[in-house]
């Protein structure tokens, strides 16, 4: 055999031998598949209660999204608990009032919650420092009848705008409060569901809402100028109200990035009445028939084209002497002139 086949073969070996070599220390060197079971978390089993599904701040109106049945520990419930059992329909909650907070999973007790009728039941709904508030709507205006306790509204006045007797009133209509929180419709503070548990709308007359001290001053005030009508609020706030409010100052950003003080500030935003920068619209509005604005009544007894005060343009009173009529254009104007008062 010459040399350069026993040099192939010898070379050959090595590879072989390295290879095997690799080969083992990586088998050793792994270590093997070690089984592990993850432990299903316990089932909590015993009696089912009603717990709140959100944190529920006082004065809260509890709807069907507010609580839900959870098992509880048997030997942990009390006897204030909602207890799941035959009779009792978690329905003839809704409608109550939250006394005192409850946080998200804590079960609801008898004493925390305010029902319908019992004493002290509005100013358990009301906010610390709101005030309740009744006032007569338009039906034939307003969405009154699909108004609901815990529905959110702006208020809206109509009214008629006397001007200075050279034509008809000026007809108005003016947003003067929104993101109103609704306590009681028609001294109801609950919602009629019929047999299929289908809401039951019904025409209103009355609303009573939650408002700040200046609110309620206003709305009494409003009662008296006009027709007072309520438009529902969408659930979602509108973003653009949310930059008003941080811009003017009205609601504050937090310092970080703190999710709970952010949840906190929007939460204050989207329950915070306000009674400024608000809307309006005229009669030119609607119809180019209708007039935008109303002249003021003129202090002086020679007012143009607006008359001397008897509703006639131009018109001088009497025993006002010798006087020049002036026409330009359209505006007539007199001028006293030698005459004796």
């Amino acid at each position: 055999m010459d040399s350069r086949k026993i040099f192939l073969l010898v070379g050959a070996l090595l590879v072989a031998a390295i290879t095997a070599f690799m080969a083992r220390s990586l088998i050793s060197g792994s270590s093997a598949p070690v089984a592990s079971a993850q432990m299903a978390p316990p089932m909590v089993t015993g009696t089912e209660v009603l717990v709140a599904t959100k944190t529920l701040p006082v004065g809260t109106i509890l709807d069907a999204t507010s609580f839900k049945y959870q098992p509880w520990p048997k030997e942990m419930v009390e006897g204030a608990y909602f207890v799941k059992k035959d009779g009792f329909d978690p329905k003839t909650l809704q409608g109550t009032v939250v006394r005192t907070v409850i946080t998200a999973g804590q079960p609801l007790t008898q004493g925390s919650l305010v029902k319908p009728g019992d004493r002290g039941f509005l100013a358990a709904a009301l906010t610390p420092g709101m005030r309740a508030v009744t006032f007569p709507v338009e039906n034939k205006n307003s969405v009154a009848g699909f108004v609901f306790p815990g529905d959110r509204i702006d208020i809206m006045l109509t009214q008629k705008v006397a001007g200075g007797g050279d034509g008809p009133p000026l007809s108005v209509a003016e947003t003067i409060m929104k993101n109103i929180r609704v306590l009681a419709t028609d001294q109801r503070t609950t919602t009629d569901v019929d047999d299929q548990g289908k809401t039951v709308v019904k025409n209103i007359s009355m609303v009573t809402i939650e408002a700040t001290p200046s609110i309620a001053e206003k709305i009494s005030v409003a009662r008296a100028l006009g027709d007072l009508s309520v438009v529902l609020r969408p659930l979602a706030d509108s973003a653009s109200e949310l930059d008003a409010a941080i811009a003017d100052g009205s609601v504050k950003v937090p310092d970080g990035k703190d999710p709970k003080a952010e949840r906190a500030m929007l939460d204050a935003a989207s329950t915070q009445p306000t009674a400024d920068k608000t809307t309006f619209a005229t009669g030119a509005d609607v119809s180019r028939f209708q007039r935008r604005t109303v002249p003021g009544k003129s202090a002086s007894p020679y007012a143009g084209n607006s008359g001397g005060g008897n509703g006639y343009p131009g018109a001088a009173p009497a025993n006002a002497g010798p006087t020049v009529r002036i026409a330009r254009g359209n505006n007539v104007t007199e001028v006293p002139v030698g005459g004796k008062n």
